[in-house]
């Protein structure tokens, strides 16, 4: 058994959570021993997992089916995430719900994250082979690292007693960035870190008016990766991440591993796994999400609320999920 791991253009992902699957994917595999190639003209796979759902992804798919591969396709994307996500969404949106139409229906299985998307994939009738496999996280990735902490507060000029809050997604406003300006607002004493970037391209005019007028206690970090965003995560009073709609979310998997105490929009993908009050904070509104942070900035987190975060994360490891990807696999090669 050999298996093609395909993203298209992965280079051009590799910033976004898709870009962070591919990389966990990969290792996922390393530790369960599952044979693997990431190049597409390899003639010798015997299953192929397509992570995409752009033009080459459906020919390949194609190419597969006539072949007799099976084909499984990872769920990354939904209707429902695609809106208010990228500028001119709305003139995309009828050749990405195509796309996704095509390559989902064509699928011989499908993984998907969390059972909140598996259930949409199934609403929409796009397969009803459907697992829920998470992304999963590398645990040791996100040790705590004097070294990290002191790169991350060198960079943003960060006091050993200052606190601050954290955000971290592409700025769209599907992730909520105009809600963490307007909460930033309200604590203007205290930074406010956004960590993501986007070509200004890709960024439609609301974002980039938030973006221009916000307060002077929100800043923008751009993309970081390694010691900087490790650091920001074990030293933040709290990763604020006010998403409206996500598959899984592999930055609320980051902040868990890293003991960062978090607060989350409580919406349907966190059902059954986040539960308020006891691994994560959730808020309904900027109101809630004020008081929430209020209280995390002027006493810290309960030590029980971190180790149940930890708890979440650690079924959710990659070497677990390295398993349950062979399974699936060996399931179809059989």
């Amino acid at each position: 058994m050999k298996v093609l791991i395909y993203f298209e253009n992965a280079d051009g992902i590799k910033k976004s959570g898709i870009g962070r699957a591919m990389r966990h994917q990969m290792r996922a595999c390393e530790l369960a021993g599952i044979d693997y190639t990431i190049n597409s003209a390899d003639d010798d796979y015997t299953i192929a997992h397509v992570n995409t759902v752009y033009p080459k992804s459906y020919r390949l798919i194609k190419k597969c089916k006539k072949k007799g591969i099976p084909v499984i396709v990872h769920g990354h994307s939904t209707y429902e995430d695609f809106r208010n996500s990228f500028k001119a969404w709305q003139a995309m949106e009828p050749f990405f719900d195509k796309m996704i139409k095509d390559c989902y229906t064509a699928a011989d299985m499908m993984i998907t994250p969390t059972p909140y998307s598996k259930g949409l994939i199934e609403k929409h009738n796009l397969n009803h082979n459907v697992v829920a496999i998470s992304n999963g996280i590398d645990l040791d990735e996100y040790k705590e690292s004097p070294e990290a902490q002191k790169a991350f507060r060198e960079r943003f000029h960060i006091k050993e007693d200052e606190r601050f809050v954290m955000g971290v997604g592409l700025p769209f406003e599907r992730k909520g960035i105009q809600d963490f300006f307007d909460v930033a607002r309200r604590f203007p004493d205290t930074k406010f870190i956004w960590f993501g970037s986007l070509q200004s391209i890709l960024v439609n005019s609301k974002v980039k008016k938030w973006i221009k007028k916000r307060p002077k206690n929100a800043i923008m970090a751009g993309y970081c990766s390694g010691d900087i965003i490790h650091g920001a995560y074990q030293l933040a009073s709290a990763m604020f991440f006010p998403s409206y709609e996500e598959t899984e979310g592999i930055v609320v998997l980051e902040a868990l591993a890293s003991y960062c105490p978090l607060l989350i929009r409580d919406i349907g993908v966190y059902d059954g796994w986040m539960q308020d009050g006891v691994n994560c904070h959730k808020g309904k509104n900027n109101d809630d999400f004020e008081r929430i942070l209020k209280d995390l900035l002027a006493n810290g987190e309960k030590k029980e609320i971190l180790d149940q975060g930890y708890k979440t994360v650690e079924e959710r490891s990659l070497d677990k999920i390295g398993e349950q990807l062979k399974a699936v696999y060996m399931s179809l090669s059989k």
